[in-house]
């Protein structure tokens, strides 16, 4: 098929190099000429596991371009997804629809034949009966203009793998027409097995902040629990495992930690509670801001923990040296990153902070130009009072505790992830604290 992917950012690039590797003729259309530029040498502006080789692969083949005019994109595409940006609206509760809304108003006009438009971006319920009027009021081709809803579920870092082969695809649909479409273009990856789900629209909107809502309450529930096991010298870890054996819960995204960010999780959970309280469901809403508020307050328990962990030593003239400034390993995306809050409410308790990450310092350095920044991990911990681990990227798992002993002034490890075994840390030396486990 003759696709666009209108929207070029951590959902739209990985999206359109995927339909390229679907084997579509593919144009993905962006306001920014500079990203388009090199979007069309074949660089990447974002990291994503394996999307640089799918990008140089299809825009070197000519099955994958990149343009800044609509209008092209319209003559050219017969389904157009539109994976446009929906961040929090200035409320902080609702998502701010705009740049969907902008999108349909630029390339409705050009649409003077039969086509369908493809929903990606995250909204609120109700907007793909807003979108359908608009497409077709603007549209020359009017009733010929099919919306269909497809909520994304990708996973930063496994963004080229989710497209490719995700858990599901949801489709909210309103005609066979729609749902066709829908079915043509993920073809290769329905027949490969992965499971369908045809809905209507509202449905198919729900569904995406109801999975991400989830994750998001299961989170906050195993840090609340691992903060019962902070006051209580238990193992939260221990519990993780046991709770994970129930096949009613399982154990999959449940890490105690400092909570979760990037520019999904926190959005939709609030984008989510805030439909409860419109549609009047004040109980979930409820329930749901409680685990907002836990993960709110995860930078303050984890300082907490650090000052506990000092005693009598102040924060104050610290040397510390925290790992992680992405929100999760895999990426560079460093949108409402705890690891970041973290680094630098240290700082604001008048610590000196040095910040590593193996991918997102660059990214880092533009929103915190506060912070320091070291691009070697030994060398980044070289008189540092006190090691924080707060990005659980495999380079800190898989780091040599023994070769690191000697750099730092005091070999102190707090792992605001729990994501290390401490026992070679300690038998290298180190004094190491994790969240919600014993310290030793």
């Amino acid at each position: 098929m003759r696709v666009s992917v209108i929207g070029c950012g951590h959902l739209g690039i990985p999206h359109a190099a995927a339909m390229a590797e679907l084997g579509h003729e593919v144009i993905g259309v962006d306001v920014d000429q500079a990203k388009v530029d090199r979007l069309n040498a074949g660089q990447c502006p974002i990291f994503e596991a394996g999307l640089p080789e799918l990008l140089a692969r299809h825009t070197a083949s000519g099955r994958l371009r990149f343009t800044t005019d609509i209008r092209e994109a319209a003559t050219f595409a017969e389904l157009h997804f539109i994976g446009v940006g929906t961040p929090i609206d200035a409320d902080g509760r609702s998502y701010d629809t705009a740049q969907v809304f902008g999108a349909i108003r630029q390339l409705a006009p050009h649409l003077d034949g039969p086509c369908t438009i493809v929903g990606k971006s995250t909204v609120t319920v109700g907007t793909t009966i807003q979108v359908t009027a608009l497409a077709r009021r603007l549209a020359p081709a009017g009733e010929g203009v099919e919306v269909v809803w497809n909520p994304e579920f990708l996973r930063e870092g496994h963004a080229v793998q989710d497209t490719l082969r995700p858990d599901r695809l949801i489709a909210g649909v309103t005609s066979a027409e729609g749902e066709k479409a829908i079915r043509a273009v993920y073809a290769d990856i329905i027949d490969a097995g992965v499971p369908i789900f045809i809905t209507d629209p509202q449905t198919a909107e729900l569904a995406k902040g109801a999975a991400n809502t989830f994750l998001g309450l299961k989170i906050s529930f195993i840090n609340a629990v691992a903060d019962m096991c902070q006051a209580a010298d238990a193992d939260v870890s221990q519990i993780v495992e046991i709770l994970g054996v129930d096949p009613r819960i399982g154990s999959g995204g449940m890490n105690p930690g400092i909570g979760y960010g990037g520019g999904c999780l926190p959005k939709d959970v609030r984008a989510f509670t805030a439909s409860a309280r419109q549609l009047g469901a004040d109980r979930a809403a409820s329930l749901l801001r409680a685990a907002e508020e836990i993960n709110e307050n995860r930078v303050d328990t984890a300082v907490g923990l650090i000052a506990q962990v000092l005693g009598d030593r102040p924060l104050k003239g610290s040397r510390a040296t925290v790992w992680g400034a992405s929100f999760k390993p895999g990426t560079n995306d460093v949108r409402e990153s705890p690891a970041l809050a973290l680094a630098h409410a240290l700082q604001q308790e008048g610590a000196t902070v040095t910040v590593h990450d193996p991918q997102a310092v660059p990214t880092a350095m533009v929103r915190n130009p506060e912070l320091d920044y070291c691009e070697d991990l030994a060398d980044s911990i070289d008189g540092a009072d006190l090691v924080v681990l707060a990005t659980e990227w495999p380079e800190y798992r898989q780091a040599d505790p023994q070769t690191l002993a000697t750099r730092p002034t005091t070999a102190l490890l707090i792992d605001c992830r729990t994501t290390v075994d401490p026992e070679p840390w300690r038998t290298a030396g180190w004094t190491v604290h994790q969240l919600g486990r014993p310290g030793k």
